[in-house]
């Protein structure tokens, strides 16, 4: 009997101790990622064979058209790894490494593009865009008057025009 006292009396710290500790975690918090969106979103689906034709780019269009580049670029990284002939894939790759500022990385995909539409007002006009936005304004503007020739009525070409003549008028802040 007083062994078991004493079993029972060394144990009892113990299971006091797993009590509490398991009572300071709350699962409102284990469910949050960085984002602030659900953790579920962050979980490695390299594992996943199969993706539906348009799941990746679908959901990294949306993703860029939100401003949310840095996960449009995780999903079309995933999207090139998965679809290497997609130009779709490649166009948002390049487009949301830019807006993060790796252009290291765009340029490497655009090197891919030149390969898959390299004449193409689409491709001039997003290798332009990556100029301007690196601050390389006169190789900018070459690019968008060729994506100009090749398609003149196309209007996000003619609004990145509009974009560069309003960069030459005013002064840098």
């Amino acid at each position: 009997m007083d062994q078991i006292q004493s079993r029972l009396g060394r144990l009892s710290p113990l299971l006091l101790a797993a009590l509490v500790l398991s009572g300071c975690q709350s699962a409102a918090f284990d469910d949050v990622a960085a984002f602030g969106d659900s953790a579920k979103t962050l979980e490695d689906d390299s594992a996943v064979a199969f993706y539906k034709n348009d799941e990746l780019i679908t959901t990294g269009k949306l993703q860029f058209k939100e401003k949310n580049y840095g996960k449009s670029y995780a999903i079309y990284k995933r999207a090139v790894a998965v679809f290497p002939q997609d130009p779709a894939a490649w166009l948002g790759f390049a487009a949301s490494a830019d807006m993060i500022g790796r252009f290291d990385t765009s340029d490497r995909a655009y090197q891919q593009l030149s390969k898959m539409i390299g004449n193409s007002p689409v491709y001039y006009n997003n290798v332009g865009y990556s100029r301007l936005l690196r601050g390389d304004l006169p190789r900018a503007r070459q690019y968008f008057l060729k994506a100009y020739e090749l398609d003149p009525a196309n209007e996000t070409t003619a609004r990145n025009l509009e974009l560069m003549k309003n960069s030459v008028k005013y002064a840098q802040r």
